[in-house]
């Protein structure tokens, strides 16, 4: 007999959709940063005890961990969503826009909190229909490195897990469908800063100078050789410059240019050859012009890889739920999240719900200032979760 079923578990979903929707709003008028999330999981701790039968805890000061331990014994299975905002300044006109200014959820991070708060309600309910634990994870600090999953890690969060799964609300996915990627998924996000350093002057007497600008500018030009020329085309690899500072006025060369940006890879060992590779073609042409160098690398979150067979669950549970339509079976992207350090520790697998809704003007991308979810995504996510969990513990 398949208990998901014989339980109603999309019925009980559809009951709390408004009360999901309702906390949904709440979070996202009342945004935190990351770390900063005091408010946030003092909300997320309230509304979980009054649920009854949850073993409720803060692993950190701005996380919560809710244990529900079943009726019957079995595995332990771990669900995980991220609490944070982002430093944005909202565009949106809704009734429940930030009322911190600066402060916006621009990421869907309100949205996931709503889902997993709305699967913890169902199955408190169900104590005595589960077969071992689940265990809500309610992060903070997935927006900035080192991250909040790596401290929930450290903590013990992950200790005694079976296995762990975890979503993100996806706006260029369209409302009712759900993606699903076996194996790499999302990639590593590291972080680099470069300091050019010459000699400014006048800009009429460049001759007296050591051109810091044009000096930088073919450093972030034959840094994309780097991905060209040095690595197999097969492999993915991004490397992007994202910030160039340099100079006051136009008639003056300035002494040193300041640089950043990021390099997304999946493989461990293209990975660390990193540095060596870029500091290479950076020493190289400052160098040849007579400047000078500062070169920092940080590696930030590991990649996100699939295991294959929880990744087979979620995908049974999206074909028999919501039919083969729904069903996208969707390659790799070079965005980074946290949810790996939870896979350091337990087989995990973290999907996409569509969020996207062309014919209600839901298309903005992650991090835009008018960024927005289709709420009705939001029962799409607790479902999901609701039969997996059956799924994943029998």
């Amino acid at each position: 007999m398949n208990t998901s079923a014989t339980l109603n578990l999309n019925g009980l979903a559809e009951q709390i959709s408004s009360q999901v929707v309702a906390w949904r709003r709440h979070l996202h008028q009342n945004p935190e940063l990351s770390f900063h999330e005091e408010k946030t999981a003092q909300f997320v701790y309230e509304t979980l005890e009054g649920f009854g039968g949850l073993e409720l805890s803060r692993p950190t000061r701005t996380s919560v961990m809710a244990r529900l331990i079943g009726g019957q014994p079995g595995k332990v299975l771990a669900i995980r969503a991220d609490m944070d905002a982002l430093p944005i300044t909202e565009e949106n006109e809704f009734e429940f826009t930030s009322q911190n200014p600066g402060v916006m959820h621009a990421c869907g991070h309100d949205g996931h909190t709503a889902m997993l708060l709305g699967t913890a309600k169902v199955l408190s309910g169900l104590k005595d229909q589960i077969k071992g634990e689940v265990r809500f994870l309610f992060q903070h600090a997935e927006e900035l490195y080192p991250g909040g999953a790596e401290e929930m890690v450290s903590a013990g969060v992950m200790d005694g897990v079976d296995l762990v799964i975890g979503t993100h609300l996806w706006s260029p996915l369209e409302l009712g469908k759900i993606g699903v990627v076996y194996g790499p998924m999302m990639a590593a996000p590291d972080t680099f800063w470069i300091t050019v350093k010459g000699k400014g002057g006048h800009a009429a007497l460049p001759h007296q100078t050591i051109d810091s600008i044009a000096i930088a500018a073919q450093v972030v030009t034959n840094l994309q050789h780097v991905v060209s020329r040095n690595t197999d085309p097969l492999d993915n690899l991004v490397l992007s410059v994202t910030q160039f500072i340099g100079g006051t006025t136009h008639n003056v060369i300035p002494g040193s240019v300041q640089m950043c940006g990021t390099v997304r890879s999946f493989d461990p060992k293209l990975r660390e050859t990193m540095p060596a590779l870029m500091e290479r073609v950076i020493k190289g042409i400052t160098e040849a012009h007579a400047a000078t160098y500062d070169f920092k690398y940080e590696f930030g979150y590991r990649p996100v890889i699939n295991d294959a067979e929880v990744t087979k669950v979620i995908e049974e549970t999206v074909r028999e739920v919501f039919g083969e339509e729904t069903l996208d079976l969707m390659r790799p992207n070079m965005g980074g999240e946290d949810f790996s350090a939870f896979q350091q520790k337990a087989p995990g697998a973290f999907f996409y719900v569509g969020a996207g809704n062309k014919d209600k003007g839901i298309v903005y991308p992650h991090h835009h200032a008018k960024f927005t979810i289709d709420e009705d995504a939001l029962e799409i996510g607790v479902k999901t979760f609701l039969h997996a969990t059956f799924k994943f513990l029998g």
